[in-house]
């Protein structure tokens, strides 16, 4: 800069030598007047000229140069400006780059851009007040949490009323993984078809197959080593396009179930945390010691060695007390051990009571005393509805105890899969409070072991409603109905989930057809798995083995009569469900023949005695450091492109790897086997490689130890 205005001082004075010393030839008489003009004039008009010419250019070039530099210095400055270590902002949004320079995410500003001349940094935090739509409270905060993870914090506050705010964030040539338990289950996530935002709270993908399932977190993690957490506050809509490759983030208050905390007013907020890490695995551990609740303690170890009975496929809502003392029997017969016989629908007259049927059991208390010396432990289903025709309704709308319309003086009437009735409002303490009294005394006067809590998604409250305590995120009606199961967590059971890492009980991956595909069928599990391990929940139930076995969503059913799913399907699904954390029959070997009992039985004590040591050993550790049990192949590939596309194998810890047979019809299957030494039955191999037509007898499934 000096250098350029000491080059203008002396270009300056040279010019103005240039038009002021004129010197004349010697002896020349200088005539000052006259017809023909001045001798002076008349030089200047012929020699003169291009000197001032070329003078007035330098001074021009001079003058460019340094309001050029200015220019550069200004942009320079404001380039700084916008940059916080690896994270460059532009007034339509930002990307995130690597250490080696490469892009590895990327955010645009959908509705609404920003006004960089309002833009200042305060050390870490880059802040500005204006977008193209008017004031607004927008920052980006740099947090070094660790060497190896370097985490933003973006805040977007509109201070003026607008529909929403919506940040779209780009697949950048990744692959990503979490977000929701859903219906149709891929890993990693697809994005498919066009989707409008809409609210990301908790539903019953079983009824409704396009919602977000029962078990979610706003959590998405990426193959390049970055993850995205979305905060508590924001009323959150998620859509995507795949057209685009992209999914989109909006908060937005106008037309959704979400409502601003009391005395505030509804400007949308999306506030979330990007962070960056070495490599998937590590970003990922990271997080979850970050963000996620971990369970307080293991569930009984008995559920992970021994198999659960449930008689809900078998017998779905004509169970009896005969019925269930047959199972038993059966169960001891045929040779099997039993964790805890689960007793389903419907054992009460109506909904919403909490006694047994004397018509269906007309001797409880003894069918409980035999079960228990034939060494049965027993648990029972339940549900937070009390339908209209209950006795109870009467009762529980009388104490205040429902959820409510939105003027909070009638109960509000929901209409669920066994009728219509109120949903019990567990922001309620006194509803909280009569509903454990209920179970206790089951527990007390039958000696029940625990129970298995059905529903709890948002779907089944009415579309305006009001609670006790008003819930500005509706998916935390279900995080309040998780912890009516902490009472009984050894043997308890739960199918929704949110914010709910730390009730330590069994969380069942919502129903399974019986059929092969993605679709709620047999291939769907895994990455079911995968993902709700993802999310924190690593007490992991695998639906039934084989399915529900409903006539119209069954493949290959034996015979009408029967209504069995396909045997192979079973087969193969049993041979899954060993190497998953717990076993859950419901459909009964002995329902086929004497070979599925054998493969049934050989299965059975193969996940006794190899699988479940290992996993509880898992288990135990999760307590501390919330990973999961069940893990996807990257978790010890990190940077292989392969390890991140598989779906239908998974490792248990870093050193068992199992790949089941998903395919009707197939004895063999292609297996990748990661970097390391790899033994099975049948030889010792050196990974990376890929096994071609690995041969599985349908009595086997092929795994894999780490040497």
């Amino acid at each position: 800069m000096l250098e350029a205005k000491m080059f203008l001082y002396y270009s300056s004075q040279k010019s103005v030598w240039r038009c002021n010393i004129v010197p004349g030839a010697p002896g020349e008489q200088q005539v000052t007047d006259g017809a023909r003009g001045s001798p002076r004039k008349k030089k200047l008009g012929h020699e003169g000229r291009p000197m001032v010419m070329s003078g007035l250019l330098g001074c021009v070039l001079v003058l460019a140069a340094v309001i050029a530099w200015c220019y550069y210095s200004v942009s320079l400055r404001k380039a700084q400006l916008l940059k916080t270590e690896s994270l460059d902002l532009k007034n339509d949004g930002y990307i995130i780059r690597n250490h080696a320079g490469a892009i590895i995410f990327s955010m645009t500003f959908r509705s609404g851009t920003l006004d960089l001349d309002s833009c200042t940094k305060d050390g870490n935090i880059l802040s500005c007040t204006r977008s193209d739509s008017g004031k607004l409270n927008f920052f980006i905060e740099t947090v070094q949490e660790k060497d190896t993870v370097m985490c933003y914090r973006i805040r977007w506050e509109e201070l003026h009323s607008v529909l929403s705010v919506e940040h779209v964030m780009a697949y950048n040539d990744s692959h990503w993984y979490g977000g929701a338990e859903t219906a149709t289950q891929y890993w990693p996530m697809r994005i498919q078809g066009e989707e409008e935002p809409r609210p990301f709270i908790t539903s019953d993908v079983y009824s409704n197959r396009n919602a977000f399932g029962g078990i979610l977190e706003r959590y998405w993690l990426s193959s390049n080593a970055t993850a995205i957490k979305i905060n508590d506050s924001v009323p959150f809509h998620l859509g995507w396009s795949q057209k685009n490759r992209t999914l989109r983030f909006e908060a937005r208050y106008q037309g959704s179930p979400f409502r601003p905390p009391t005395g505030q007013q509804d400007f949308p907020e999306l506030s979330y945390r990007v962070c960056v890490g070495l490599d998937v695995t590590s970003i990922h551990k990271y997080m979850v010691r970050r963000y996620f609740q971990k369970p307080i303690k293991v569930p009984s170890p008995e559920v992970f060695k021994k198999p659960v009975w449930s008689t809900w496929a078998l017998h779905k809502t004509a169970v009896t007390q005969e019925k269930l003392l047959s199972f038993a029997s059966d169960i001891t017969k045929h040779g099997f051990t039993c964790s805890h016989l689960e007793l389903d629908d419907r054992y009460t007259t109506d909904y919403g009571e909490f006694d047994f049927d004397p018509q269906k059991f007309p001797n409880a208390s003894g069918m409980f005393e035999k079960l228990r010396k034939d060494g049965f432990q027993v648990t029972l289903w339940t549900h937070p509805f009390i339908n209209y025709d209950s006795i109870n309704f009467g009762v529980a709308m009388e104490k205040g105890l429902f959820v409510r319309e939105p003027s909070g003086e009638l109960p509000a009437l929901v209409r669920w899969w066994n009728g219509i009735g109120g949903i019990l409002d567990f922001t309620n303490p006194e509803a909280r409070k009569w509903f454990l009294s209920h179970l206790r005394m089951l527990k007390s006067r039958y000696n029940v072991t625990s129970f298995k809590f059905d529903a709890g998604e948002t779907s089944y409250l009415p579309r305006q409603f009001s609670t006790l305590v008003p819930l500005s995120d509706p998916s935390t009606f279900t995080r309040r109905y998780t912890e009516m199961a902490i009472p009984f967590n050894s043997h308890a059971e739960l199918r929704v989930g949110y914010q709910s890492q730390n009730v330590s009980c069994f969380f069942r991956i919502i129903d399974r057809d019986s059929v092969w595909g993605y679709e709620l069928g047999l291939k769907s599990i895994i990455p079911t798995v995968l993902t709700i391990s993802i999310l924190g929940y690593q007490f992991v139930l695998p639906d039934m083995i084989g399915g529900n076995a409903y006539s119209n969503r069954t493949a290959g059913i034996i015979n009408e009569t029967s209504g069995l799913p396909d045997r192979e399907l079973y087969i193969r699904w049993l041979e899954l469900s060993a190497f998953m954390p717990a076993m859950q029959f419901s459909i009964p070997p002995w329902a086929y023949d004497n070979e599925v009992v054998r493969i049934a039985q050989k299965f059975s004590e193969l996940h006794k005695s190899q699988v479940a040591p290992r996993v509880l050993e898992l288990a135990e550790e999760v307590v501390n450091t919330g990973d999961p049990i069940i893990r996807p192949l990257w978790w010890i590939a990190k940077d292989d492109e392969a390890a991140f596309k598989i779906d239908s194998q998974f490792l248990i810890g870093d050193d068992l790897l199992v790949a089941p047979v998903l395919e009707p019809g197939k004895q063999e299957r292609d297996i990748y086997l990661p970097t390391g030494r790899w033994k099975s039955k049948r030889g010792e191999y050196k990974g990376p490689t890929y096994l071609t037509d690995y041969p599985v007898d349908l009595d086997e499934i092929a795994y894999f130890l780490w040497v």
